[in-house]
């Protein structure tokens, strides 16, 4: 299935809005799963399952995993999703950037050793370090543009001298991915929960363009502008993620259920403001 077909029906059906992102750090993990071999696995293997009904889509971070050299058991948490939530599409969170022949190779992990349904994309190489992921027509390739964390100003709000005039790098980014390389319509945009009038801004360029919205919870951005800046005439067009205020909710056997809890009021507070 395409995955922007699937992220849509996931929005209809589970009337959701939310993504959960899955960056386990067995430094805070419950004492029961500390020292297993397999303890990132079971622990987000428990997250995705107390929680799949209330989520868009899971974003596991690459990083979390590669760190720990657990890059099997990524392989087997998207292979779970797939199998025990089909209807749930997964984002790899890889961010690569690279020229072409190099991303070709990372478009096959992601895509094929990884079969994720879509992936985080650096788009400062331009446009010949995307096509490879852009080749995969029916994969989603999100595409960095405003990032939550404060530095990103330092390049992305610059001026610049564009050909639809002069405007900010991010909105360039913006602008150029929406009309010039979105021919599969499989593209969407990162942008920032912590700037919601430069998600406004990027809407505004974008028309329907999904945008991955990351900086709500732990990074303090507001539901409630968030929603404002960002939803679609018919409420949807986020995908709102939320990570370590949903997997670190609970600290003792019984941590899936809390996170369930906390995903379950995050859906709901998202919902409040649609």
């Amino acid at each position: 299935m395409h995955f922007m077909t699937a992220l849509k029906a996931a929005w209809q059906q589970r009337n959701s809005l939310l993504c959960v992102g899955l960056d386990p750090d067995p430094a805070k993990f419950p004492e029961h799963l500390k020292g297993r071999p397999d303890a990132i696995f079971e622990f987000c293997k428990a997250i995705v399952d107390a929680t799949a009904d209330l989520v868009c889509c899971f974003k596991p971070q690459i990083a979390y995993f590669a760190a720990q050299r657990a890059e099997d058991q990524l392989e087997a948490l998207i292979d779970h999703i797939h199998a025990a939530h089909p209807a749930t599409p997964v984002i790899l969170d890889a961010k690569r950037g690279d020229i072409g022949s190099t991303a070709e190779q990372y478009a096959v992990e992601a895509f094929e050793r990884f079969r994720a349904d879509a992936i985080t994309v650096n788009p400062y190489m331009g446009r010949d370090s995307v096509d490879p992921y852009l080749a995969y027509a029916d994969k989603g390739v999100i595409l960095l543009c405003r990032t939550s964390n404060p530095g990103g100003s330092d390049l992305q709000f610059l001026e610049v001298d564009a050909p639809a005039g002069r405007m900010k790098l991010y909105e360039h980014v913006a602008r150029t991915v929406a009309e010039d390389w979105n021919a599969s319509g499989n593209c969407g945009l990162v942008v920032g929960a912590t700037f919601p009038a430069e998600i406004a801004r990027v809407r505004e360029l974008t028309g329907d363009m999904p945008l991955l919205v990351p900086g709500i919870g732990a990074q303090g951005g507001d539901i409630a502008a968030t929603l404002a800046a960002g939803r679609t005439a018919n409420g949807t067009g986020l995908m709102i993620n939320s990570s370590r205020a949903i997997l670190y909710a609970g600290k003792g056997e019984d941590f899936a259920d809390a996170a369930r809890k906390v995903a379950l009021d995050t859906r709901d507070a998202i919902n409040a403001q649609r």
